[in-house]
């Protein structure tokens, strides 16, 4: 686990360094993308490689408890879940509400309807915290 987690900044760097490299034009911008999109599946397939192949991770005191370590990737998979879902429905609340106030400044009688739509739109966000609240129990 905590190779994935010392491995995303480099990720981060190797995507942000893509996204430079479509901003140029030619030949030499193509090579460099191919070169960096080999060089983050290289980097990903070694990084797989380290973390299928390693063992289970032992305790040293006759007390410790045994984990499995899954309790923290549900954890992390359930905060995802929950940001992913909140960003969506905002970006989702963002365009139905704008265009929502647009509609009713024309026609008023329709805020039932207007008002359904955001709702829909905020259904999201809840259905990312239902996703987290069963990954939590599973955890």
């Amino acid at each position: 686990m905590i190779a994935w987690l010392i491995a995303l900044p480099v990720v981060a760097a190797v995507f942000l360094g893509t996204r430079l490299l479509l901003q140029r034009r030619g030949r030499a911008a193509v090579r460099l993308l191919v070169g960096a999109d080999a060089a983050l599946l290289v980097g990903a397939l070694a990084l797989l490689t380290v973390t299928l192949s390693g063992a289970p991770a032992q305790a040293s005191g006759s007390q410790a408890a045994q984990t499995s370590g899954s309790g923290s990737a549900a954890l992390i998979g359930a905060a995802i879940a929950v940001a992913g879902a909140s960003i969506g429905a905002a970006i989702a609340v963002a365009y139905t509400g704008a265009a929502a106030l647009a509609a009713l400044s024309e026609r008023p009688e329709l805020f039932g309807r207007a008002m359904v739509i955001v709702g829909l739109a905020e259904g999201i966000a809840i259905y990312g915290l239902v996703v987290a609240i069963i990954l939590i129990g599973k955890a």
